[in-house]
């Protein structure tokens, strides 16, 4: 209730001192209504006195968090599998995660989506992801319902709740949740961080980024990140979000705050200092069959799964330890150590946040739920893993002895790693499969630690209630008194759809409230009611190709029924046909229908049917200052021929800088001009080299990658250089013949040099569709131009159509 106090005071000021102030009127009580967000402003009589002073002054309307409301932190580790953590019985050393377990409780059977975005979007809001419209990654959305990447307004946030009820707000690390047609300076910014529900945010926007030099947005401004020895993006967050808590605390010390604190650990590039990846050096070598054994044992030990637990059987595809070579066990090996110590590299930086929450007196009120891993283990860096992770969305294998050659650059700047597809397997202990197969626990069974002193007892116990991702931001809502709310912005809410875990904190018999979930990724689908899961694999990470295609009507889908590792199915014919129907219901309820599962074609945006902000274009022009621009917000290239013409103004003194560039090291492609020299002629170019570099991330471009060295680390070729005056512009069409640069007549004072790349086949060219702006495969270095017209070019093109057609 608020008060509202008014007085009617008909006397002017002469009368005043003369008379004495009039008696107030009483104060009349307003209505609280938390359930619709913003709380309006409680409307006032009018005031009929002259002088204030005659006036009791209403109470300042301020929205503030009921009493005793907690801190809330969510802590979200990226690809990190059920069995990985020590905490859960796993290899890797997470000291941060342990403490908070042994001192709170385990979640064991806590639920997530299978793939980053919808596990995220259902995380922050309460509903599931296709109620999200976020059935995938928000890069291969489409246009139909439950897949269009754009959360609708009648699904708001959980930090929009929050902020509207007297929250501070901030996000720090990885947002994967806006439509990437929305990513460009033109916006719209609806749905980037900090237009839903937190005031702050410090990150990148993507599925991932390069840890050494990541893409970094505050706020919606662009960060320039200096290079600096010793830089890494997980301490860089870390230390923003201190910064932030400390401030928050510093200026509004009862004001509660909701962190949410997402690393791009342990998503590829598996990114870590040397002295992390020694702390396991040969620590795997036994390999991951054996890992699934001591892992199981492990988790017997916790008592996280229970004592009479059988392995799953591994995928066919994934070869036993002991059939591998030498080399394959050596490189395999080193792989895992890399992924051990960025882990624990991440979980170690986290307890300098909660050590900070100590040092503030905060820990005590601050409701911490540590979600180790967004979906399970990640197998998309296939049978042998990968050096260049962009290979793996291209299409492109690596093999063995390529990746030998830079086994002491993983985890380093040189490399966009990540491990083979065992280690996953190995990391879903005890299960079958993998992150994307939604159909398995595998895929989306994940530990939870759950940490309130104020408001949880018990120390160092588990609970095995069944629990969803959805069911998050219920548990916070109840936890800080505060009613769902029925309207946010003017906009009627779609009812929450997770169910509050709090009755569990404190009575670990507490019964299970979650009793029906669907899943669905890419085709890869399941069902869970009251015990019994049913589930399809449609297509493994590794596979290019679904295995079978089935329409989704009741009898057609061939689920199996499993209380893992036992497959029921065929003995229950009835609970099968019972569980197919019972999908269905929520399949059409939830939007998942039609089922999707396309893979490659969904990345085309003309294909899947969702908005692009170069659609039809066939030309762009880029101005000075345009730089880190989103790939879905360029012109889109890939499978295209198409060529570049450069006005650029150069200085007197020797020119070097890059002209265009889309992507890093890992994949993209620059065009570039080296060692420019004007002799003060008209028309005369001395020493001209213009090269096109395509970064590919193997041996097949030896010279250009020592150039890429050369220009240190990851950065893009567009900061790696400082570029120069100019404008670019980027004609897609294809060029018919050959053609010769045509040169503006220059001035000394500003001569003009006009380049053209020639002829880009649609052949050489691979689809690329994710995180690195990748141009893989891409034409070669382009010609020289010079006075000197019977010199060679620099280098001759190896996907040319006809020797000399460059």
């Amino acid at each position: 209730m608020r008060k509202v106090t008014s007085a009617f005071m008909p006397m002017g000021l002469g009368l005043l001192a003369f008379f004495g102030p009039p008696a107030l009127v009483i104060a009349q009580e307003v209505p609280f209504d938390r359930t619709v967000l913003p709380i309006p402003e409680p409307v006032y009589p009018p005031v009929t006195e002259l002088d204030a002073r005659n006036v009791k002054s209403p109470p300042f309307f301020q929205i503030k968090a009921p009493v005793g409301a907690p801190n809330v932190l969510i802590v979200l580790i990226d690809d990190m599998g059920f069995g990985q953590s020590s905490a859960f019985g796993g290899p890797i050393h997470m000291p941060t995660a342990d403490s908070l377990a042994n001192q709170g409780l385990r979640f064991n059977e806590f639920r997530t989506t299978a793939l980053c975005s919808p596990t995220r979007a259902a995380l922050l809001t309460g509903r599931n992801h296709h109620m999200n419209n976020m059935g995938s990654i928000t890069e291969t959305a489409t246009a139909f319902q439950g897949n269009t990447g754009v959360r609708p307004d009648s699904v708001a946030p959980l930090a929009e709740m929050l902020r509207l009820n007297g929250y501070s707000t901030a996000a720090f690390g990885k947002s994967h949740e806006t439509p990437v047609w929305e990513l460009s300076a033109s916006g719209p910014t609806d749905r980037w961080p900090t237009r839903a529900g937190f005031n702050k945010f410090y990150g990148f926007i993507g599925g991932e980024t390069d840890q050494w030099a990541p893409t970094v947005w505050d706020g919606m401004t662009k960060v320039q990140i200096d290079e600096k020895p010793g830089y890494h993006f997980m301490t860089d967050m870390t230390n923003q979000a201190i910064a932030w808590v400390q401030s928050e605390k510093s200026l509004t010390p009862d004001k509660p705050f909701f962190m949410y604190f997402a690393p791009g650990a342990t998503h590829a590039p598996h990114h870590v200092p040397k002295e992390w990846i020694a702390k396991y050096k040969g620590q795997f070598d036994q390999g991951w069959d054996r890992l699934r054994q001591q892992t199981l044992q492990r988790q017997k030990k916790l008592g996280v799964v229970p004592a009479d637990t059988k392995l799953a059987p591994k995928p066919e595809a994934i070869k036993d330890w002991d059939a591998l070579s030498a080399d394959e066990k050596r490189l395999f090996a080193r792989q895992m150590e890399v992924f051990a110590g960025f882990g624990e590299y991440a979980d170690t930086e986290i307890g300098r946040l909660i050590a900070t929450l100590k040092d503030l007196d905060q820990l005590d009120n601050t409701l911490i739920f540590y979600i180790i891993g967004d979906n399970g283990a990640s197998a998309e860096g296939g049978m042998n893993g990968l050096f260049n992770e962009m290979t793996y969305f291209n299409g492109v294998p690596e093999p063995i002895e390529n990746q030998l050659k830079h086994i002491d650059d993983l985890g380093g700047p040189l490399g966009h790693n990540h491990y083979a597809a065992g280690w996953a397997v190995a990391g879903d202990t005890p299960f079958t499969w993998t992150k994307q197969v939604a159909s398995s626990y595998g895929g989306t069974r994940n530990g939870m630690v759950v940490y309130w002193p104020k408001g949880a007892h018990a120390k160092n116990e588990i609970r095995s209630q069944w629990h969803h991702v959805i069911d998050v931001a219920p548990t916070i809502l109840e936890a800080a008194g505060l009613p769902e709310p029925r309207v946010v912005n003017g906009t009627p809410q779609t009812p929450i759809q997770g169910v509050s875990m709090l009755s569990s904190f404190n009575d670990a018999k507490a019964p299970e409230n979650h009793l029906t979930q669907y899943f669905e990724m890419f085709g890869n689908r399941g069902v869970y009611s009251d015990g019994w899961l049913a589930g399809t694999v449609h297509r493994a990470p590794w596979e290019t190709k679904v295995r079978r295609r089935s329409r989704m009507t009741s009898g057609a889908v061939r689920y199996k029924i499993r209380l893992q590792p036992n497959d029921l199915a065929s003995k229950n014919p009835e609970k099968l046909h019972e569980m197919q129907a019972i999908f269905m219901r929520e399949a059409i309820a939830n939007h998942v229908l039609p089922i999707d599962d396309r893979l490659f074609e969904r990345a085309n945006p003309e294909l899947a049917g969702r908005p692009d902000l170069m659609a039809g274009r066939k030309s762009l022009t880029v101005y000075d200052g345009m730089f880190s621009i989103p790939e879905n917000a360029f012109i889109y290239v890939k499978n295209s021929s198409f060529s570049i013409t450069a006005d650029v103004i150069v200085p007197d003194q020797p020119a070097n800088g890059v002209l265009v560039a889309q992507g890093g090291r890992f994949g993209g492609w620059s065009l570039y001009v080296k060692e420019y020299r004007h002799a003060g002629l008209p028309g005369l170019y001395e020493s001209l080299q213009v090269q096109w570099e395509d970064r590919e991330g193997d041996d097949r471009s030896k010279g250009r990658q020592d150039q890429s060295r050369r220009q240190r680390r990851n950065r893009a070729a567009a900061r790696r250089i400082e570029p120069q005056e100019g404008i670019v512009e980027l004609n897609l069409s294809s060029v018919g013949a050959t053609s010769a640069s045509g040169h503006e007549q220059p001035t000394e004072a500003e001569p003009i040099l006009r380049l053209l790349i020639f002829k880009f086949q649609t052949e050489t060219l691979r689809t690329s569709w994710i995180l690195q702006d990748a141009l893989h495969n891409a034409a070669c270095i382009i010609r020289r131009e010079s006075i000197d017209e019977d010199r060679p070019p620099e280098a001759s093109c190896p996907h040319s159509t006809a020797p000399g057609d460059y």
